[in-house]
């Protein structure tokens, strides 16, 4: 019995690794180990030979087992200061910085709108992007003929089968708002509505889904005059540089008179400089709010008028910080984002409220 103890032991003691280990494990206690074949031939012996052998093979076996668990802690020990003297670590040095995140331009672009129009006065008004077609068009004086109202340019809601109530639909506008706004709040305000709109269009300067701003004011004696006023301390405070408006007759079924307004600019190498230059480029629509609108609003055209406008917030966007295509807005593309990103809000402010 010593003998085979001394064997085990000392070829314990020699492992190199764990493998090993478990080789020697087997081969010793395992279920037809050295150890175990041994145990077996205690039915063969007579009782007072068993009561010698018994105690004595329990005794080795635990020996050994105590042998291969104390040799297992020590080979772990060793490897794992190995480990740590090949991956030593400098554990005073500062950590890598996690990479920040940043703003997105049209999220950017929304709140420099939205400052520069609250320094004016106006507040910020929202409603539902699915909205019903009378809040939608017939509110805002569009008639059932009207090309906006086909399926071709608007994205409209099933109804369930029976149901004969006209669909609703994902906003074309944000007009919507200003018809809420008069109803809920009444006369004189003003408002500006930011938010997203959808069209069935898709190309490099249209996508289903983009961001539209507009802006609304009613009281007794608002004319074009302020409207002019409003729209060119806006673009000089948010391209920084003094601009100039040009408005153009026009014709929408909301406003009466209506107004295409272009900015002066200059083409320069493929872009475009705003507030230099002879060149203009169209940027909103405008005029003076249809009485029919203002009826619809529950304000007497009798009493009140005003104005409003609306324009894109991608499309300044892209003005303002030459961004060549609409569609990389909504791409998701981190390597953009990074690139057109902000890492923190930038608020321009204008000369002075009003």
């Amino acid at each position: 019995m010593d003998d085979l103890k001394a064997k085990w032991l000392e070829a314990i003691g020699a492992a190199a690794d764990e493998s090993a280990l478990e080789t020697l494990r087997v081969q010793a206690v395992g279920k037809k180990g050295e150890i175990s074949l041994k145990m077996r031939e205690l039915g063969r012996m007579t009782a007072e030979e068993r009561q010698v052998a018994g105690p004595a093979l329990n005794a080795l076996k635990d020996e050994i087992n105590s042998a291969l668990s104390a040799r297992k802690a020590a080979l772990g020990d060793a490897a794992l200061e190995a480990r740590l003297r090949a991956e030593w670590l400098d554990v005073t040095l500062p950590g890598r910085p996690g990479r920040q995140g940043s703003v997105h331009p049209v999220s950017q672009v929304w709140e420099e709108c939205t400052a520069i129009f609250a320094d004016m006065g106006f507040a910020v008004a929202e409603g539902p992007q699915i909205e019903t077609d009378w809040y939608n068009f017939d509110a805002l004086n569009i008639p059932g003929h009207h090309p906006a109202r086909a399926e071709m340019d608007t994205f409209y809601m099933h109804r369930a089968e029976g149901d004969d109530r006209p669909p609703h639909v994902l906003r074309t506008h944000t007009s919507p708002v200003q018809i809420r706004s008069m109803l809920d709040q009444g006369a004189p305000i003003r408002i500006i509505a930011p938010g997203r709109v959808y069209r069935a269009d898709y190309d490099q300067t249209h996508t289903p889904m983009f961001h539209q701003i507009e802006g609304l004011a009613i009281d007794r004696d608002l004319s074009m005059a302020n409207l002019k006023w409003v729209l060119e301390e806006f673009f000089s405070a948010f391209f920084g540089t003094k601009v100039k408006t040009r408005f153009r007759a026009s014709h929408f079924p909301f406003t009466e008179p209506s107004a295409e307004v272009d900015i002066q600019c200059s083409f320069e190498g493929g872009m475009v400089k705003v507030g230099q230059g002879d060149d203009w480029l169209e940027v909103l629509g405008s005029g003076m709010v249809h009485p029919k609108v203002l009826k619809a609003g529950g304000i007497d055209p009798d009493e009140y008028q005003g104005f409003a406008f609306g324009m894109g917030i991608d499309r300044i966007a892209m003005l303002k910080y030459g961004i060549p295509d609409l569609r990389a807005f909504f791409d998701s593309d981190l390597r953009w984002l990074r690139h057109y990103g902000f890492s923190a809000l930038q608020v321009p402010t204008i000369r002075g409220g009003v």
